[in-house]
């Protein structure tokens, strides 16, 4: 047995390298996960586990010695997220503020209210010292605003409000305060009065000519293509989405063409390939060129730094970035004359990502983004061995565009469907008629543009763009309204993705018959996500909306009002429907301004206003009182009013099997961590024993520190 397992090990190290960035992204996900965070005695004791492996490593059989630098990389993925959260430190809103908001220009996008947003630095707040201040905050801009568009760099000033980024919407669910923090987001907030111009830019950095160039190029691509046409071809030109409208996105999403718009992998290997391609064979065509220069090394240079700029022009985001590493890893083994697409250069990729922004791991576009790099790498890497010879010479694109579209799409589809809760079911043929035009015409079409703009005649290039994206929008607009486009599924437990992950990871990096363990691996993580449940009953963290799960669906407590947590709510529960039409369903009590739910023998009362409030005596015979108020008086019941959800966050409610109700608390499954620090202590979750118990009550719930007999 010994014998067998090391040479199963021995057989895995030519492909170790694959498992670098895996072991890195199990400890930077060990890190987030944490309830608590990580110490100085802990990360000290950690160092000096890392130091005994190294050695271990040197003293153990070599089959042994890749499972001990394991779990050194574990470790030092942990120290990595570690470290980039202390970087990223920076102060946050601890209270709702309204006043004047000042600061500089550093991005402009749009909120999912479809309202134009800016994220502002060198923000100065009134009444506020310089160090309790953050060092950005986002604004939304509703109500009459200036014409003119706001461009980069320019210090504004306006009257708006702004609070601490929202913890989850639901426990478990995607945690803003995180994001926000790696952000620097320090508040969040909107304005209805109009912004005010203060000072022009002076003395731009690079990172501010850069944007200032980006939306420069945004707004003249806008102007000479009207319309969402025009908005599309400044996204995957510049990255700037802030004139794409909702409705377009949403027919993007349905139609699973979204991936076009983001500057990914497609784009940049389009945009170098195009470069590389055409300085390589237009070198050639030189008399005497070819045979005396290098043209094709030329040329893998000559893209990697316009792919560089294209880049920094972008924005960055991780999908970018993951392309661009991965286009240069290519170009590079162009340059040292080795083989460019392999899982090694994946591997490359995805441990410089994870190094530079460990936070990355947990987002939808790291995950989506190494998954179809990596399925494509595998499957194309695989079918080298067949012979393609007997097939007509015609059909080879064809059928690499069908396979590349079909084998992306699978590798991305789980990932979606835990993130977003819905699957494009005829992606594949709007993928097939939409992504070889951006391969023939629109990205070339840019190129074009881009080249011609000195001489004043880029408006050809636009021409032959608009084209070739107006027949995208058309396809995603026809695709998304077909019946049954979409389907959507519920939000699933925290720990099938990463057990998704790992099993399709097995898949590909483990050599020989060993591999296919990583198929039951995969069925696990379906068994788990089957299992998942959704919380009986759904409370805001600020109390005035409740969700009650039924027959129908999730029965909302109003029709308007929290509509972005309402929305959240449907979508996890993989049945979106408009707020109205859920708030309309049986299953929940209403009297005037109290709402009543039942959640197995619990009655759990919600009351609105300070007037319904007063007018209450006791809980109502309620065992438990939701309020959207203060509670300043002693009741008879649990009660969880704005004070205490401001520490617990949003709330579910369950009944488990012996009849206890156990009350789940955001910051509790969060944890007690820096971005969510003015919350206090994470609290456990609450179980409030069933009636015909004779040890703790509900009432227990009154004391400050929810102390429970259990």
């Amino acid at each position: 047995m010994r014998a067998l397992i090391e040479d199963a090990a021995l057989a895995q190290r030519g492909a170790l390298i694959g498992w670098v960035p895996v072991c890195l992204g199990i400890g930077i996900g060990t890190y987030f996960a944490c309830a608590q965070e990580p110490g100085l005695i802990g990360l000290g004791t950690l160092a000096l586990v890392v130091v005994g492996l190294v050695v271990m490593a040197r003293l153990v059989r070599v089959a042994y010695a890749p499972l001990v630098m394991a779990l050194v990389l574990i470790i030092v993925g942990l120290g990595l997220a570690k470290t980039r959260t202390e970087a990223m430190s920076a102060p946050v809103l601890g209270f709702r503020y309204y006043g004047p908001i000042q600061g500089r220009i550093v991005n402009i996008d749009r909120s999912a209210s479809d309202a134009v947003r800016l994220t502002l630095d060198q923000v100065v707040l009134a009444r506020m010292a310089p160090h309790r201040t953050p060092e950005r905050v986002r604004v939304s801009l509703h109500g009459d605003q200036p014409a003119a568009p706001f461009a980069p760099g320019v210090v504004i000033i306006l009257t708006g409000h702004l609070s601490s980024p929202a913890g989850p919407a639901e426990p478990g669910g995607f945690d803003f305060q995180r994001h926000a923090w790696f952000l620097e987001l320090g508040g969040v907030g909107y304005t209805r009065t109009p912004v005010l111009r203060l000072a022009m830019p002076e003395k731009p950095n690079i990172a501010m000519r850069i944007f200032t160039m980006r939306m420069a190029i945004s707004a003249a691509v806008q102007a000479a293509m009207p319309g969402e046409t025009g908005a599309f071809a400044a996204a995957i030109m510049t990255g700037d989405r802030s004139g794409m409208g909702q409705g377009t996105l949403a027919d993007l999403r349905g139609a699973n063409l979204a991936h076009l718009l983001a500057i990914s992998g497609l784009h940049m290997g389009l945009l170098t390939g195009f470069i590389f391609a055409t300085l390589r064979y237009g070198l050639v065509l030189l008399p005497g060129v070819g045979l005396r220069w290098p043209v094709k090394k030329i040329a893998a240079a000559c893209a990697m730094l316009v792919g560089a700029f294209y880049l920094a022009l972008s924005g960055g985001n991780v999908a970018t970035e993951r392309a661009y590493i991965m286009v240069a890893v290519m170009f590079v083994a162009v340059l040292l004359d080795r083989r460019a697409l392999t899982l090694r250069a994946v591997a490359i990729a995805a441990i410089i990502v994870l190094v530079w922004q460990p936070e990355a791991l947990i987002g939808p576009g790291f995950q989506m983004s190494f998954a179809a790099t990596t399925a494509l790498v595998a499957v194309f890497g695989a079918l080298r061995r067949f012979d393609y010879s007997r097939l007509p010479a015609w059909s080879r694109p064809i059928l690499s565009v069908v396979l590349s579209s079909f084998v992306a799409g699978l590798a991305t589809a789980p990932f979606a469907a835990a993130h977003f809760n819905q699957i494009a079911h005829y992606g594949l043929i709007a993928n097939l008629l939409c992504v070889p035009l951006m391969g023939v015409l629109v990205m070339p079409a840019a190129v074009l543009a881009v080249c011609l703009a000195p001489l004043g005649m880029w408006a050809v290039g636009l021409w032959f763009m608009e084209l070739g994206l107006r027949w995208i929008l058309f396809v995603a607009h026809t695709v998304s309204a077909q019946p049954g486009a979409l389907s959507h599924v519920h939000a699933p437990d925290w720990m099938v993705l990463p057990v998704l992950a790992l099993g399709l990871l097995w898949l590909i990096l483990i050599q020989g018959r060993l591999r296919h363990a990583g198929l039951a691996v995969v069925f696990l993580a379906g068994v788990l996500w089957q299992q998942s449940e959704r919380p009986a009953l759904l409370i805001a963290d600020n109390g005035s909306l409740i969700g009650l799960l039924g027959p129908q669906g999730r029965a909302l407590s109003k029709p308007t009002g929290s509509s972005f947590v309402a929305g959240i709510w449907m979508e996890n529960d993989g049945a979106p429907v408009a707020q109205a039409e859920a708030a309309a369903r049986d299953g929940l009590l209403q009297q005037g301004r109290t709402t009543e739910a039942q959640v197995g023998d619990w009655r759990v009362l919600q009351v609105s206003g300070k007037t319904a409030l007063a007018a209450l005596v006791g809980c109502g015979g309620a065992d438990v009182l939701i309020s959207n108020q203060d509670v300043t008086e002693r009741r008879p019941c649990a009660v969880f009013d704005t004070g205490r959800l401001r520490r617990t966050g949003s709330l579910a409610f369950d009944v488990s099997k012996t009849g206890d109700l156990v009350v789940t608390t955001a910051h509790g499954l969060a944890g007690e961590r820096p971005w969510n620090a003015g919350q206090g202590p994470a609290i456990a979750p609450i179980v409030l024993l069933a009636p015909n118990s004779k040890r703790a009550t509900a009432a227990a719930l009154l004391s400050e520190n929810y102390a429970i007999d259990q």
